[in-house]
């Protein structure tokens, strides 16, 4: 099976790009805005920005994959809400882009969607839950979800929840990252307690999208760890891994924090429908913290 990753570049995208080429059946195509340094052997590489309607039908075309992975979007919250134009070209423009291209050869499209579309009245939450976003980030992946949904091409669509992780040039930061880093150099950091997620590990979500991929299944799923957790709560936990001094970390709640994007408050995920359906099988947290720290070590 022939694999096309868009947003290659990204914590997710790259490790789709490491998992997919250990796949001894699979034949991956790397895309992005820009190179990737330590491209795995056998994986290729093209330019792709999904925004550009010709250089997204060229692409796709003269690959021809079975299944394209798209991981490419504008994730940062509050610049959605500042740059609404530039988030709708990414998150919608990009997708119905991409859309397009798949339904010529009629190419399977998995797309990686947000809890950031619930409203955060209630969690955890399964695929039948109503969404309804607050902010404009949400407003941009619920539209996106609806241009693949209303699509005539077989389509996965995978939402998740505070993703983590590392990769080598550590470009994007992360809530694990961003605690281990401010303790190690003695900050005090303010934490909310009164927001509930359920993170997830970058290799987990990569996992779900390669199981997705290899059954092409069909509709939607939610994909994320097990733990309901607060970010208090996760900074806690990572203190305590790496051994560092928790006195730093300071519970707070979310109207002390002024910031342009409002964040739903409890939202997190039930995972039965990935486990049942595609054998998705997360790590816990103190797991998830484990192989971060393994990589941290290289």
């Amino acid at each position: 099976m022939k694999i096309l990753i868009t947003g290659a570049n990204g914590l997710l995208g790259y490790k789709l790009v490491h998992l997919l080429s250990q796949q001894e059946d699979l034949e991956v195509i790397a895309t992005g805005r820009r190179a990737i340094a330590d491209l795995p052997p056998k994986v290729v590489f093209y330019e792709l920005d999904i925004t550009d309607p010709l250089q997204t039908t060229t692409v796709v075309h003269r690959t021809k994959p079975e299944v394209i992975i798209n991981t490419a979007a504008m994730t940062q919250v509050d610049q959605c809400e500042g740059e609404r134009t530039l988030c709708w070209k990414a998150n919608v423009t990009g997708l119905e882009n991409l859309v397009a291209a798949c339904s010529k050869d009629q190419i399977h499209l998995v797309h990686i969607s947000t809890d950031f579309i619930f409203d955060g009245s209630h969690g955890p939450l399964d695929e039948t839950a109503r969404p309804d976003p607050v902010n404009f980030y949400g407003e941009s992946k619920l539209a996106g979800e609806k241009v693949v949904q209303e699509s005539t091409i077989p389509w996965t669509i995978l939402r998740t929840v505070l993703v983590y992780g590392v990769t080598p040039d550590m470009s994007r930061s992360n809530i694990v990252l961003w605690v281990k880093k401010s303790l190690e150099d003695g900050k005090t950091i303010h934490v909310v307690n009164d927001q509930w997620r359920t993170p997830t590990l970058a290799e987990d979500l990569a996992m779900g999208c390669l199981l997705a991929a290899k059954k092409k299944a069909k509709g939607l799923y939610h994909i994320s760890g097990e733990e309901m957790m607060t970010p208090y709560d996760i900074a806690m936990q990572t203190a305590d891994f790496y051994k560092l001094n928790k006195s730093l970390i300071q519970a707070t709640d979310s109207t002390k924090f002024k910031q342009p994007a409002r964040r739903p408050l409890k939202t997190g995920f039930i995972i039965t429908k990935a486990k049942t359906e595609l054998g998705f099988q997360p790590h816990s947290f103190k797991e998830g913290l484990a192989v971060v720290a393994s990589q941290l070590k290289r």
